[in-house]
């Protein structure tokens, strides 16, 4: 076990000097030492040298000795960890930069203390258009119930107002809000009082954002990333689509994106193929491939999951959830995208849902061959319910799996979400990470952001400490999917990793002990002694602080430097 001090990251000859923002420009030669360096390189690494954009060198403090005076920089390390920059293979950059900066139900612990806080918030925001709110869960409130529409009209006054449920597949909103949507009450999802969902709620939603002006839109964005930027993360897949956001708002992101110092952004645009022509939008739009949020199905909190078998709390009886793709559907676009050699990917979250997945890619292997598809990569969000066959079809296929632990972490459990939903046996079986490692499909870990927080350190504890311990996977398993998986997943192999000619994205952490976390003592025993060389990371047992960014860089570029850091 290592046990660094307290790090605090300076630079000589002065330990505290004031920020000069030249010191964050790329091109330059930086010698890290005197700390950790999580690298497979050298486990025992206590030092690196970036050139530019590239990490050059990683070894040995006693080997640092011979690049100090060559450089163009020193950064004495004092402890600190040096590890990958995360990738947040899921996230909704504007609606995350919305729920940063507006009204945030996460925190309501009763439908009472929801109300108040929206008419507090509406009352704080006269000039605005129309009212954005997210986060808000029905079950963690002792009335067990979401809010009713005339309950809201009365909390705003009666002016537009969307509030997103925290799983963002279902809304409450004002009766002026759905004003807005020419014939809403006809859409499929629309509740004469309660919460909407399906159509209706991509029409709500749609109104809801079109409200938001470009300034606006790119201020939320500007915060969401340096929020990002502020957790170590060096890179965000952007799942955009036109049921989720808009083709202006991706073209926004990517352009502020490309403008200013932050994470990396690539974008997925969620939009069915008929034909080679449909992927011509995809490079009008800056998009690496045609999927992530591509709704086979809806979200378990929402009721829309689609099912084999019915919810477990559906008071009406007989309730499978709602497909919105069939398998003919899945098969055609990803037919359309593996001969055009181009990405593709589905949400999938019920077990209805991933078995129309599996269903489509093998009719697309058959038409397109099985080497084409395993080749591109192809991925399926969330992928939560999940059983040995469609386990096995995804290795046999080569889908990602592209999943957020920190769900479970949020709902899983006998009293949780997931098992009033589902029942406790079949909520047990959700999201079985060990197996999926196992059967050799890959992960990537994400948080869908804002349904989840941006929080890298805690989704790979959730990974290593899951609610059902025979889905746990390692601490050094789950950090991998959160890094080098993440690259993997946009078909790069170079990097995601601390090694002489991979990019210099990486972050530098404030960290306690560094250890080696298994699910399995008897594997313990030995990863954990020194002479195994494997490389240690922050102790993530529940309960124990998680680590602080203290620099994050991208292309070795300064994106994240705390004041007077």
């Amino acid at each position: 076990m290592h046990q660094p001090p307290a790090a605090a990251v300076s630079e000589m000859p002065d330990p505290n000097p004031p920020h000069d923002p030249a010191d964050d420009r790329a091109g330059r030669t930086v010698l890290l030492r005197g700390g950790f360096v999580y690298s497979p390189a050298d486990p025992f690494a206590t030092a690196m040298v970036v050139d530019g954009d590239t990490v050059a060198w990683v070894g040995s403090e006693g080997a640092a000795d011979s690049f100090a005076d060559g450089v163009d920089q020193v950064v004495r390390l004092e402890g600190a960890l040096v590890t990958p920059a995360f990738v947040d293979a899921h996230v909704h950059t504007t609606s995350t930069g919305l729920a940063l900066t507006g009204l945030d139900l996460g925190a309501a612990d009763s439908l009472a203390d929801a109300l108040a806080r929206t008419a507090a918030y509406a009352a704080a925001h006269p000039a605005d258009r129309v009212l954005l709110g997210h986060g808000w869960d029905d079950t963690r409130w002792s009335e067990g119930r979401p809010p009713t529409r005339a309950e809201l009209d009365r909390a705003v006054g009666g002016r537009p107002l969307y509030l997103a449920r925290t799983d963002v597949h279902s809304a409450a909103v004002t009766t002026a809000l759905l004003d807005l949507v020419p014939g809403a009450a006809g859409l499929p999802g629309h509740h004469p009082t309660g919460p909407v969902t399906r159509d209706a709620h991509h029409a709500a939603r749609a109104a809801a954002y079109a409200a938001v002006t470009p300034a606006q839109r790119a201020a939320a964005q500007r915060a969401a990333l340096r929020h990002a930027a502020a957790r170590g993360i060096g890179s965000v897949h952007e799942c955009a689509g036109p049921d989720i956001s808009s083709q202006d708002d991706l073209t926004g992101l990517l352009a502020l994106a490309a403008a200013e110092p932050g994470p990396r952004v690539h974008a997925y645009w969620a939009e069915a193929a008929t034909g080679p022509a449909d992927l011509e939008r995809l490079r009008d739009l800056g998009a690496i491939g045609a999927g992530g949020d591509l709704f086979v199905d809806g979200s378990l909190g929402s009721r829309t999951a689609a099912l084999h078998a019915p919810y477990s709390d559906d008071a009406g009886g007989g309730h499978l959830g709602v497909t919105y793709l069939d398998a003919d559907t899945i098969a055609r676009h990803l037919t359309v995208c593996t001969l055009a050699g181009v990405q593709a990917g589905f949400h999938a979250i019920g077990d209805a849902a991933v078995d129309a997945v599996v269903q489509g890619v093998r009719a697309a292997a058959s038409t397109a061959g099985l080497d084409r598809v395993r080749a591109l990569r192809h991925r399926v969000e969330h992928a939560e319910l999940m059983t040995e066959e469609s386990i096995a079809a995804f290795a046999e296929f080569g889908l990602i799996a592209s999943v957020q632990p920190a769900f479970d972490a949020a709902w899983g459990g006998d009293d949780g979400m997931y098992a009033a939903r589902l029942g406790r046996e079949r909520a047990r079986t959700l999201n079985p990470y060990a197996a999926m490692t196992r059967a050799g499909v890959p992960l990537v870990l994400g948080s869908d952001s804002p349904v989840t927080p941006l929080d890298p350190w805690g989704t790979v504890r959730a990974a290593a400490f899951h609610r059902t311990p025979a889905h746990r996977i390692s601490a050094r398993a789950a950090f991998h999917a959160h890094t080098r998986g993440g690259w993997r997943a946009i078909g790069r192999d170079d990097a995601g990793v601390l090694v002489p000619g991979a990019p210099a994205d990486y972050a530098v952490w404030q960290v306690g002990d560094l250890v080696v976390q298994t699910p399995d003592e008897r594997v313990a025993n030995w990863s954990t002694d020194p002479r195994s060389g494997t490389p240690g990371l922050p102790d993530l047992t529940p309960g124990e602080p998680l680590p602080t960014a203290l620099r994050t860089v991208v292309g070795g570029r300064t994106i994240h430097r705390p004041p007077n850091g």
